[in-house]
Protein backbone atom coordinates (compact mmCIF):
# COMPACT_ATOMS: atom_id res chain seq x y z
CA UNK A 1 0.00 0.00 0.00
CA UNK A 2 1.58 3.80 -1.01
CA UNK A 3 0.39 6.77 -0.13
CA UNK A 4 1.13 9.52 -1.98
CA UNK A 5 2.00 12.72 -0.51
CA UNK A 6 -1.06 14.71 -1.73
CA UNK A 7 -3.22 11.65 -0.06
CA UNK A 8 -1.47 12.05 3.19
CA UNK A 9 -2.32 16.11 3.12
CA UNK A 10 -5.97 15.42 1.88
CA UNK A 11 -6.27 13.19 4.13
CA UNK A 12 -4.56 14.97 7.05
CA UNK A 13 -6.85 18.58 5.91
CA UNK A 14 -10.16 16.84 5.93
CA UNK A 15 -9.82 13.63 8.40
CA UNK A 16 -7.80 14.80 11.03
CA UNK A 17 -8.15 18.88 11.07
CA UNK A 18 -11.53 19.12 9.91
CA UNK A 19 -13.03 15.93 11.46
CA UNK A 20 -11.88 16.56 14.72
CA UNK A 21 -13.02 20.85 14.24
CA UNK A 22 -16.53 18.95 13.71
CA UNK A 23 -16.54 16.60 17.09
CA UNK A 24 -15.27 19.20 19.23
CA UNK A 25 -17.57 22.06 17.53
CA UNK A 26 -20.63 19.33 18.26
CA UNK A 27 -18.82 18.96 21.65
CA UNK A 28 -19.19 22.54 22.37
CA UNK A 29 -22.99 22.56 21.42
CA UNK A 30 -24.08 19.89 23.65
CA UNK A 31 -22.17 21.49 26.74
CA UNK A 32 -24.06 24.45 25.83
CA UNK A 33 -27.20 22.76 25.64
CA UNK A 34 -26.61 21.04 28.69
CA UNK A 35 -25.77 24.29 30.30
CA UNK A 36 -29.32 25.69 29.40
CA UNK A 37 -30.75 22.61 30.57
CA UNK A 38 -29.05 23.09 34.19
CA UNK A 39 -30.75 24.63 37.22
CA UNK A 40 -27.91 26.38 38.47
CA UNK A 41 -24.74 27.22 36.88
CA UNK A 42 -22.06 24.47 36.87
CA UNK A 43 -19.51 25.34 39.11
CA UNK A 44 -15.80 24.45 38.09
CA UNK A 45 -12.61 23.94 39.34
CA UNK A 46 -9.33 26.20 38.11
CA UNK A 47 -8.29 22.95 36.97
CA UNK A 48 -11.67 22.03 35.19
CA UNK A 49 -11.60 25.95 33.56
CA UNK A 50 -8.62 25.12 32.64
CA UNK A 51 -9.05 21.72 30.53
CA UNK A 52 -12.27 23.45 29.33
CA UNK A 53 -9.79 26.42 28.15
CA UNK A 54 -7.21 23.84 26.44
CA UNK A 55 -10.29 22.53 25.08
CA UNK A 56 -11.37 25.19 23.86
CA UNK A 57 -8.08 26.49 22.13
CA UNK A 58 -7.58 23.05 20.59
CA UNK A 59 -10.85 23.41 18.63
CA UNK A 60 -9.96 26.74 17.13
CA UNK A 61 -6.62 25.86 16.12
CA UNK A 62 -7.90 22.61 14.14
CA UNK A 63 -10.31 25.23 12.64
CA UNK A 64 -8.13 27.42 10.91
CA UNK A 65 -5.59 24.37 10.21
CA UNK A 66 -8.47 22.89 8.01
CA UNK A 67 -9.22 25.93 6.42
CA UNK A 68 -5.67 27.11 6.20
CA UNK A 69 -4.31 23.94 4.81
CA UNK A 70 -6.79 23.36 2.32
CA UNK A 71 -6.77 26.66 0.89
CA UNK A 72 -3.21 26.97 0.61
CA UNK A 73 -2.23 23.18 0.21
CA UNK A 74 -4.86 21.06 -1.09
CA UNK A 75 -6.76 23.55 -3.52
CA UNK A 76 -3.66 24.72 -5.45
CA UNK A 77 -3.48 20.93 -6.24
CA UNK A 78 -7.63 21.11 -6.75
CA UNK A 79 -6.99 24.41 -9.39
CA UNK A 80 -3.66 22.89 -11.18
CA UNK A 81 -3.44 24.96 -14.47
CA UNK A 82 -4.44 22.86 -17.88
CA UNK A 83 -1.48 22.77 -20.32
CA UNK A 84 -1.67 23.07 -23.74
CA UNK A 85 -2.79 19.98 -25.93
CA UNK A 86 -3.51 18.13 -22.38
CA UNK A 87 -5.96 15.10 -23.29
CA UNK A 88 -6.09 13.39 -19.87
CA UNK A 89 -7.82 15.42 -17.02
CA UNK A 90 -6.94 13.23 -14.18
CA UNK A 91 -4.05 15.14 -13.06
CA UNK A 92 -6.47 18.05 -13.36
CA UNK A 93 -9.17 18.01 -10.38
CA UNK A 94 -11.04 21.24 -11.24
CA UNK A 95 -11.09 20.32 -15.30
CA UNK A 96 -12.09 17.37 -15.14
CA UNK A 97 -15.22 18.56 -12.66
CA UNK A 98 -15.89 21.17 -15.30
CA UNK A 99 -15.52 18.93 -18.20
CA UNK A 100 -18.63 17.07 -17.51
CA UNK A 101 -22.88 18.49 -17.22
CA UNK A 102 -22.88 16.29 -14.77
CA UNK A 103 -20.08 17.28 -12.13
CA UNK A 104 -19.95 21.12 -13.48
CA UNK A 105 -22.23 21.42 -10.36
CA UNK A 106 -19.93 19.85 -7.76
CA UNK A 107 -17.30 22.15 -8.94
CA UNK A 108 -20.17 25.44 -9.17
CA UNK A 109 -21.64 24.27 -5.56
CA UNK A 110 -19.27 22.28 -3.50
CA UNK A 111 -16.04 24.95 -4.46
CA UNK A 112 -17.41 27.86 -3.74
CA UNK A 113 -19.22 26.85 -0.58
CA UNK A 114 -15.32 25.60 0.32
CA UNK A 115 -14.06 28.04 -1.01
CA UNK A 116 -16.04 30.85 0.67
CA UNK A 117 -18.11 29.66 3.44
CA UNK A 118 -16.08 27.50 5.03
CA UNK A 119 -13.88 30.57 6.40
CA UNK A 120 -16.96 31.30 8.41
CA UNK A 121 -16.03 28.50 11.00
CA UNK A 122 -13.16 29.51 12.55
CA UNK A 123 -13.99 32.39 12.31
CA UNK A 124 -16.97 31.86 14.44
CA UNK A 125 -15.40 29.65 16.35
CA UNK A 126 -12.46 31.91 17.45
CA UNK A 127 -15.46 33.89 18.56
CA UNK A 128 -17.07 31.77 20.46
CA UNK A 129 -14.05 30.52 22.47
CA UNK A 130 -13.22 34.24 23.36
CA UNK A 131 -16.45 34.75 25.13
CA UNK A 132 -16.66 31.31 26.69
CA UNK A 133 -12.88 31.56 27.90
CA UNK A 134 -13.05 35.13 28.75
CA UNK A 135 -16.52 34.92 30.68
CA UNK A 136 -16.12 31.50 31.83
CA UNK A 137 -18.79 30.80 34.60
CA UNK A 138 -20.37 34.19 33.94
CA UNK A 139 -21.92 33.74 30.60
CA UNK A 140 -25.13 32.00 32.46
CA UNK A 141 -25.98 35.27 34.04
CA UNK A 142 -26.52 36.96 29.97
CA UNK A 143 -29.09 34.56 28.32
CA UNK A 144 -29.00 36.02 24.99
CA UNK A 145 -24.99 36.03 24.76
CA UNK A 146 -25.24 32.60 25.58
CA UNK A 147 -28.24 32.06 22.88
CA UNK A 148 -25.99 33.88 20.31
CA UNK A 149 -22.99 32.06 21.04
CA UNK A 150 -25.22 28.74 20.65
CA UNK A 151 -26.21 30.50 17.37
CA UNK A 152 -22.72 30.77 16.39
CA UNK A 153 -21.74 27.34 17.43
CA UNK A 154 -24.48 25.48 15.33
CA UNK A 155 -24.00 27.64 12.33
CA UNK A 156 -20.05 26.98 12.05
CA UNK A 157 -20.91 23.27 12.46
CA UNK A 158 -23.15 23.35 9.34
CA UNK A 159 -21.13 25.30 7.17
CA UNK A 160 -18.12 22.80 8.44
CA UNK A 161 -20.24 19.86 7.49
CA UNK A 162 -21.43 20.84 4.23
CA UNK A 163 -17.73 21.66 3.21
CA UNK A 164 -16.49 18.86 4.79
CA UNK A 165 -19.25 17.30 2.66
CA UNK A 166 -18.47 18.87 -0.44
CA UNK A 167 -14.90 17.66 -0.34
CA UNK A 168 -15.35 14.26 0.17
CA UNK A 169 -17.58 13.89 -2.49
CA UNK A 170 -15.25 16.28 -4.90
CA UNK A 171 -12.24 14.46 -4.08
CA UNK A 172 -14.17 11.35 -4.97
CA UNK A 173 -15.38 12.82 -8.28
CA UNK A 174 -12.27 14.20 -9.11
CA UNK A 175 -9.25 12.95 -6.54
CA UNK A 176 -6.61 16.13 -5.74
Amino acid sequence: MEVTLRELMTALHGMMFGGFFLMAAFGVIVMHYRSMQELRELELTERGHRWERIYLIAMVVLGWAAVLSGAYVVYPWYRVALPAGATNLAAYPQRLLMSSATTIEWHTLGMEWKEHVAWFAPIAMTMVAYVLVKYRGGIGEHVRVKRAVLAFTVAALLASGIAGGFGALNDKAAPV
